[in-house]
């Protein structure tokens, strides 16, 4: 039997992998020059940069898969403590999250009352949600929505009131300083949203990244995890090709037979895993009209991304390996981010510097990971200013940090919704697929098989369980369970 993958991101390589350990003859067919998706890596004049994905959390997830499939983890990793320093306008001195508790609490003495009896009952709570809805609803598939909201009822219903309040409103009611509430809430950002519009179901992300296993740094890069997946598939005989970007498809009554290239090439297979974003692939390559560009343009999607490779000349010992850099009116800019066709003149943004504990960058130097959420290109098709907004991200990290980084530059990468949208396929160049409002989660998102073709399954960011890495690879596994389903009946 042979199984076709189309992208080679996470999802796709983790599926591709499982296939091959239970004899399917596998090939995976990718529109980059490269492997990983989002989760790549841009190399230029000795630096080397993480394109998307700077840590991951859930590290026992990717063990449970490789010890599942009789194979040792590829790649090492490391805890991140401090987790990320976040710096506001008003303060000289960053404050920073810590996984230890004893220093988390000293970090926020200054800024809440009684901090850590708050952060308790908080977590607490965080901690039921995510054990009462790991296997109920984020490890399964469904059958249909009235099999999902079966699920949801099964959930305790101390829960509910979670489904119907924003995460901003949950911290409002456990803390009483804006920025500790600022800081909790920067977890919406890891779903591409902002915490006036996520559920907040989602704080249990807070109790991942405190309490239950933080974030890690893999060593080498995050693309270390890519490289060890292909060296597996490779020397199990897995073919890959690249520059490759699938257009159409062959199908009769409830079978897609190939699919086909740009180029025109043809791609027959058996069963099809398709890694591409689960919508957007539905409407443009099988076109249901369900799924067209005006239906698509009416779903909720993550931010776009705003991102800066940078490369520098000199060591800027006021940033850590993970940074988030804050204005003074939080609300507001969450508010007009996601639909102005104005870039902020505030922008608010994150740092990732990977040379603080890997080698990736020449001696004496760092290398700088800039991200600026913007609107998608709904809103702003437009991105002849993106020069003059990178000088003024630059310019605002320079100020704010006091080194001299517009004048020590060695690499200036610079990427905007449309390189994204261009390079990895990623609809309207959002950065993280499909959002994870309430009418998008569980059942609700676009299945991870085909609603008419019974040998087509989908995998990633925008189908179930939902985006980030370890959910990513939950997701490559409830995929498998619909191929084993359909191909036991062959």
């Amino acid at each position: 039997m042979k199984a076709l993958i189309v992208g080679t991101g996470l999802g796709g390589l983790a599926t591709a992998l499982q296939l091959q350990r239970q004899g399917w003859d596998v090939e995976l067919v990718e529109k980059h020059h490269q492997p990983g998706g989002r989760l790549n890596r841009l190399e230029q004049d000795g630096f080397a940069f993480d394109v998307g994905p700077s840590f991951f959390s859930m590290r026992y997830e990717f063990e449970a898969f490789f010890k599942g499939l009789n194979l040792p983890v590829p790649f090492e990793v490391e805890p991140l403590d401090p987790l990320y320093a976040v710096f506001f306008e008003h303060r000289k001195e960053p404050v920073l999250v810590w996984r230890n508790a004893q220093q988390l609490a000293n970090a926020f003495s200054g800024i809440e009352p009684d901090f850590s009896s708050r952060l308790e009952a908080y977590l607490k709570e965080a901690a039921a949600l995510f054990h009462d809805t790991e296997h109920r609803i984020v490890k399964r598939n469904f059958t249909s929505a009235i099999d999902y909201l079966s699920a949801l009822a099964s959930v305790p219903k101390r829960h509910l009131p979670r489904l119907f309040e924003t995460l901003w409103h949950r911290l409002e009611r456990h803390f009483e300083s804006e920025e500790a509430r600022v800081i909790l809430s920067l977890v919406a950002f890891f779903l591409g949203s902002t915490p006036f519009r996520t559920p907040a179901v989602y704080s249990l992300l807070n109790y991942v990244e405190l309490r239950h296993d933080g974030y890690w740094n893999v060593r080498g890069g995050m693309y270390r995890i890519v490289e060890g997946f292909v060296q597996l598939l490779k020397q199990q005989g897995a073919r890959f090709h690249f520059n490759r970007e699938i257009t159409d498809a062959e199908h009769r009554n409830d079978r897609l037979f190939a699919l086909v290239d740009h180029q025109g090439g043809r791609w027959p297979a058996d069963v099809f895993v398709i890694n591409s974003d689960a919508a957007a692939f539905r409407g443009s390559v099988l076109k249901r009209h369900k799924f067209r560009p005006q239906a698509l343009d009416r779903m909720e999607w993550t931010m776009a991304p705003f991102t800066l490779y940078l490369g520098v000349k000199g060591k800027i010992n006021q940033l850590h390996q993970h940074n988030y850099f804050l204005g003074s009116d939080f609300r507001r800019y969450a508010e007009r981010i996601f639909s102005s066709s104005q870039l902020p003149s505030q922008p608010y943004y994150y740092v990732n510097v990977s040379s603080k504990s890997n080698d990736c960058a020449p001696e004496g130097c760092e290398n700088l990971f800039v991200l600026c959420p913007v609107p998608d290109l709904r809103f702003k098709p437009d991105w002849q200013d993106a020069e003059a907004f990178a000088d003024r991200l630059i310019a605002d990290l320079e100020r704010r940090t006091g080194f001299p980084l517009s004048t020590s530059l060695a690499v200036r990468v610079m990427y905007t919704p449309l390189d994204w949208e261009r390079q990895f396929n990623l609809y309207r160049g959002s950065g993280l697929g499909l959002g994870h409002s309430l009418k998008q989660v569980g059942a609700l998102r676009p299945g991870n098989r085909d609603e008419q073709l019974r040998n087509v399954f989908y995998v990633g960011a925008s189908t179930i369980p939902g985006t980030g890495l370890p959910m990513v690879l939950i997701g490559s596994q409830l995929v498998m369970k619909r191929i084993h389903d359909y191909a036991s009946t062959l």
